[in-house]
């Protein structure tokens, strides 16, 4: 692994065997319609991830560290942007929000009540917005 990468870590694909996040694979437009559902029993977390970009891989690892909320809590789902952008368009017009890439949401009861980007990713602030 060269510099960028020990610094940056690998960028192809997220690490599910070392993160404390059960990620839920968001892979359809129709899950859309699954989210929707969902948020009106237990808040859902969508973290979009551009698989190529450092800034979103240190936002992820970061936020994937951090992380502390119990599956009872909400459920989180993981977006991979570069191979699913339609997804993320429908996410913007869906939720009313402005596509970004690193991006978190949080929807309950159908309604995004939340959404950062960049390096205001924190786990923290997502859980206190549970």
């Amino acid at each position: 692994m060269g510099l960028f990468g020990g610094i940056f870590g690998n960028s192809d694909n997220k690490d599910t065997n070392t993160s404390a996040v059960k990620w839920n694979d968001l892979t359809e437009i129709k899950q859309l319609d699954e989210i929707v559902a969902e948020s009106a029993q237990t808040p859902v977390i969508i973290f979009k991830h551009s698989t190529r970009c450092g800034i979103s891989r240190m936002a992820l690892k970061g936020f994937e560290g951090n992380y502390s909320i119990g599956e009872e809590h909400a459920k989180p789902y993981y977006l991979d942007l570069l191979n699913h952008r339609d997804i993320s368009n429908e996410i913007a017009n869906r939720f009313g929000v402005m596509h970004q890439s690193p991006q978190v949401l949080v929807i309950k009861n159908g309604v995004a009540v939340y959404n950062e980007s960049h390096g205001d990713i924190d786990a923290n602030e997502v859980k206190g917005r549970l």
